[in-house]
């Protein structure tokens, strides 16, 4: 286990198929979507977040490293069909290090569910309520995270760690 969070190894986990279809929900600078892109050769990754700026710069190191299966999406994923994908239309929807700064974490994960296909998969990464770096105040519980997602209707498939300062869950619509 790396000791920080190492996009693949979490991916090597996944029963990843080229042709899928997948969304790195508030994406950043797209610590997720660069190395599910590469894996998801024939497939697309949608790469979407709230600030223009860090989507900006997707935007340009995709062009830079010739990844042309990435789709980058500008919207608020705590809004009603905030991520603007057709319903049903997605295999995977990864959520690392959000939860914790979103107000309405209900909205993000209805959306999640509203978007992937029956039997698809909901990985979500957060930060150990005691891990010695990353946020303050703000870290949501595995516990917590659980019961929202059970709550709107997903199965917990597995939990891992990712590395020593996060927890992650596989949840399956």
């Amino acid at each position: 286990m790396n000791s920080f969070l190492n996009p693949d190894e979490v991916l090597d986990t996944l029963n990843l198929k080229p042709d899928m279809v997948a969304a790195e929900f508030g994406c950043g600078a797209g610590g997720f979507t660069f190395p599910l892109a590469r894996r998801l050769e024939d497939g697309l990754v949608f790469a979407i977040d709230i600030q223009e700026s860090v989507l900006s710069a997707l935007k340009s190191r995709a062009l830079l490293e010739n990844i042309v299966n990435i789709n980058v999406i500008h919207s608020d994923l705590e809004r009603p069909r905030g991520s603007t994908l057709s319903s049903e239309s997605l295999d995977l929807v990864l959520i690392p290090n959000v939860l914790f700064q979103i107000e309405d974490k209900d909205a993000i994960i209805k959306e999640a569910k509203r978007v992937l296909k029956n039997n698809g998969k909901l990985i979500i990464i957060d930060w150990l309520e005691n891990a010695a770096c990353g946020p303050l105040g703000k870290r949501i519980k595995p516990d917590e995270v659980k019961s929202l997602a059970e709550k709107n209707g997903f199965k917990l498939e597995k939990e891992f760690r990712p590395g020593i300062y996060h927890y992650g869950l596989t949840f399956l619509k």
